[in-house]
């Protein structure tokens, strides 16, 4: 990290969380207030291919018999299983259990602040198709990472003008689908390890209006190193070429607890760190940091924030004078 000074809204939360880790990184801060601590349930906390060279060279054609070893040395790709589009149902009642926002319920204060969280990235995805990636991760594991990245999924559904793909990369603690109640099947990890896959034959359509789920597939012993390989960006290419208006938004492992978080920051264009007010410390917070240094725009979110009774806070002016 560098000694360069971000750019911090006045009177943010994340703003009180950089000045307490002295936190000065050349990267974003984005705006947030206080967001519930998810409860302990299940999911709430815890090859390239190359062109054949041109006929003939220097010393004149090639014979029939080389071009007919060249042509053959460059064997078609296997054709793609695609199966029919998936849909599923998201389960509301589960995700009022785990204190997530509700799609189409009255507004709340959790549904207010990350409708302040939201914009700051729905501004930042204006560019090409690697601003469109947001990671969310933390330092440790039980920092509400996958809470905020659903939650995050939900309100930028919302939206009227995109689709949001919500992406479970934590392949060892696959929870996504689980907190949504849908049924996971196969998913990124199956696609990156068979080219026979159409990637997009695993998106979840759901019945909330422009939300898909991509769940992690079946877990193998070599996670990161099919996400290194250049089939990983090819297939990310490809899901956002299938909706232009997509926006990915992946939920990671965390960066000090599993390698993947690093490994998938070279692939986004913003990573949000998930920092929790009660429990992340300085050390680890920068620690991790300097791990997902692959991402230029590295952004931070306060969670899990106490304020004082008596205050007004977002959501409740939506039922002022009733």
């Amino acid at each position: 990290m560098n000694d360069a000074t971000p750019r911090r809204l006045t009177g943010s939360l994340l703003e009180r969380a950089a000045d307490r880790f002295a936190f000065a990184p050349a990267k974003v801060a984005i705006p947030s207030d206080i967001f519930p601590v998810a409860p302990a349930k299940a999911g709430a906390h815890p090859g390239v291919r190359h062109a054949p060279a041109a006929e003939g060279s220097a010393d004149g054609p090639l014979p029939p018999q080389g071009r007919q070893d060249i042509a053959g040395s460059f064997s078609a790709p296997p054709p793609r299983r695609r199966a029919a589009n998936r849909t599923g149902t998201i389960d509301r009642d589960r995700l009022i259990e785990q204190g997530l926002i509700l799609p189409g319920a009255p507004v709340t204060g959790l549904a207010e602040e990350f409708r302040i969280v939201k914009r700051q990235l729905m501004l930042a995805a204006r560019g090409d198709a690697k601003a469109r990636r947001i990671l969310i991760c933390s330092a440790q594991p039980g920092e509400g990472k996958s809470f905020c990245a659903v939650n995050l999924a939900l309100s930028m559904a919302a939206e009227k003008d995109v689709e949001i793909l919500l992406v479970d990369a934590d392949f060892a603690k696959a929870e996504v689908p689980v907190m949504l109640g849908l049924d996971a099947g196969i998913g990124l990890l199956d696609a990156l390890a068979d080219p026979a896959i159409d990637i997009e034959s695993a998106v979840i359509r759901t019945d909330v209006p422009q939300l898909s789920v991509l769940s992690a597939g079946t877990r193998s012993h070599d996670d990161t190193e099919l996400l290194a390989s250049d089939r990983t960006a090819a297939l990310l290419d490809d899901l956002q070429a299938a909706d232009p208006r997509r926006i990915l938004i992946f939920d990671s492992p965390p960066a000090l607890a599993a390698s993947p978080a690093s490994t998938l920051a070279h692939q986004v264009g913003h990573v949000v760190m998930v920092v929790r007010a009660d429990r992340t410390n300085e050390s680890e917070l920068r620690e991790a940091v300097m791990l997902l240094d692959g991402c230029d725009d590295l952004q931070l979110l306060l969670n899990g924030a106490r304020f004082a009774p008596g205050g007004k806070r977002f959501g409740t002016y939506y039922g002022y004078g009733s």
